[in-house]
């Protein structure tokens, strides 16, 4: 122990010993021991680097995802587009401009699917009515058009989000070892979303769908899903002749010995209460090309809700390259009056007047706006209020034919309730809304020409309301013969089948011409008579 204790502490060439250069220089004996202090500051620094790679890497994702993650393919006859989104319950949503929405709880994870229809395919449509066999083919098809689909979206969102989350790491960091470990997380990240998504899918979902916008009030939907599949199904098949069948309908009609239509003829077509069914416009085309018609005038309720995505309906207005008069129904907005204003052939009436292929017509639109009440008369005659309403609806068309500064030819209404005013002020009102065809002569008034008011039916079908019975609701329209003098001849009331009928039925009538008064001779003066006087007495 004496030894230990003599022993001299080591010195550097200085002669300083290694406690006493430390005492003097501090820094020197923090960096060669380092204390607990700093290797917490090393770790906080290396967890704060951790932590930017992730939030840089989930930003990327999100941008990545948002910017790339869509597609577009075609679903049978339809455009669609497919987007992924994130989300925190998954599932997916089925866009069907203008109806809605259909939610489907098909997977689970942070990954939403969202599935919008487009425009129809023209061409594509043709073939479903042309083939028989098409539609089943096209329902097969679309499955694995469904499936190719979401598998491009994955592989595009993929590589969407790994290189939107590259670009934004060098901008970041400036480094591409912590740009590759951002990649890297942001890979991981979008295949385990989607891996999870793939892996939870539940394709029994679509017979479970939830019903959003105008499907959730259209009862033969919601009411029974299957059902109204089969019914517009067998609805299709009987549609499919319909071209050939109005084909064969022109030619009967040409070989009608009954009524001629002259040179000068003016053809009008009167069509109403089309509620959306895009079977309608194919029916509407033919006519107006086999017939030769000259002004389509329509009478209302083109839509069922008058919300914005149903204006896209309207559209197909300017493909008829023919006068187009509307007056607006109960289920009709201001915005789908606008939109059908839009159409460069279109003409608007709402207490106005126009004049079309030299006829004048005048009309007003419903100053109703329930889209939710149907039109059956079965639902319940009108009240009080209404029927008010209405009338005065009238009383106001009328005030503006009397001072027309031409005559008026024909009168438009929606609802026929609103027509009895307008008796004695022109010699036609035309009018929609009760989807029953019938033709009638309003009360006369003294010394006022004769009015007849005729009431079209449904040229849609009543739309989705038609399917609600078991057979569906005919489409219905007719032709009107105008002669030189713009005095109706003759019209033609056309009606295009329903299931298990599959005919188109056209039932001509001719208008007799107003009896010619008998000419009665003149009486010849007689002489004066002179009275003779009565004596008095």
């Amino acid at each position: 122990m004496d030894g230990q204790q003599n022993e001299e502490p080591r010195r550097d060439r200085d002669g300083e010993t290694p406690t006493g250069r430390a005492r003097r220089f501090p820094s020197m004996r923090r960096s060669a021991v380092p204390d607990g202090g700093e290797v917490r500051h090393r770790g906080l620094r290396r967890l704060a680097v951790a932590g930017a790679v992730l939030v840089v890497a989930l930003i990327g994702v999100l941008a990545g995802v948002m910017a790339g993650g869509n597609v577009s393919t075609d679903i049978g006859p339809f455009q669609a587009r497919l987007s992924v989104s994130p989300a925190t319950t998954g599932g997916t949503t089925v866009n069907i401009p203008p109806l809605g929405s259909l939610l489907l709880e098909s997977h689970s994870g942070p990954t939403h699917l969202t599935v919008q229809l487009g425009a129809l395919d023209q061409s594509r449509v043709e073939a479903l009515f042309d083939d028989p066999a098409s539609l089943n083919r096209a329902t097969q098809s679309a499955v694995d058009e469904v499936r190719e689909g979401v598998l491009r979206l994955g592989l595009r969102t993929i590589a969407s989000a790994v290189l939107a989350t590259l670009v934004l790491a060098l901008l970041v960091f400036r480094d591409t070892r912590r740009a590759a470990w951002a990649g890297g997380l942001a890979l991981l990240i979008t295949v385990g979303s989607l891996g999870t998504a793939a892996a939870t899918i539940r394709p029994q979902a679509i017979e479970e769908p939830r019903y959003e916008g105008l499907l959730v009030n259209a009862p033969a939907i919601v009411g029974d899903v299957r059902k109204i599949a089969d019914d517009y199904t067998r609805y299709a098949e009987q549609l499919q002749r319909l071209i050939g069948n109005v084909t064969q309908l022109y030619t009967t009609v040409s070989a009608l010995p009954v009524y001629e239509p002259e040179p000068g003829t003016t053809r009008v077509l009167h069509i109403s209460d089309l509620h959306l069914n895009p079977s309608a416009w194919q029916l509407i085309r033919t006519v107006t090309e086999q017939f030769g018609i000259d002004v389509v005038v329509d009478t209302g309720d083109i839509t069922d809700w008058g919300s914005e995505p149903e204006a896209s309906y309207v559209g197909s207005i300017s493909l008829l390259e023919k006068p187009y008069v509307y007056v607006r129904g109960n289920h009709d907005s201001g915005r789908t009056a606008a939109a059908v204003a839009r159409q460069p052939n279109a003409i608007v009436l709402d207490n106005t007047t126009t004049t079309v292929a030299g006829l004048t017509i005048a009309g007003i639109g419903d100053p109703r706006f329930t889209p939710d009440k149907s039109t059956s008369p079965a639902s319940g005659g009108l009240s009080q209020p209404t029927a008010n309403e209405l009338i005065t609806n009238g009383e106001k068309l009328a005030a503006t034919i009397r001072t027309s500064p031409r005559p008026v030819d024909i009168a438009l209404v929606h609802d026929p309730s609103a027509a009895g005013p307008l008796s004695g002020t022109c010699p036609l009102v035309l009018a929609g809304h009760t989807h029953d065809r019938r033709v009638n002569t309003l009360p006369e008034v003294p010394g006022q020409q004769t009015t007849t008011l005729m009431v079209q039916g449904s040229t849609g079908g009543a739309g989705l309301r038609g399917l609600e019975s078991d057979e569906p609701t005919p489409l219905a329209m007719t032709v009107l013969y105008f002669d030189q003098e713009k005095r109706l001849q003759a019209y033609d009331d056309i009606t295009v089948g329903g299931t298990g009928q599959a005919q188109v039925n056209l039932e001509r009538t001719v208008i007799a011409p107003p009896p010619t008064p008998l000419q009665t001779p003149t009486p010849s003066p007689s002489p004066p008579i002179t009275p003779t006087p009565t004596p008095t007495r």
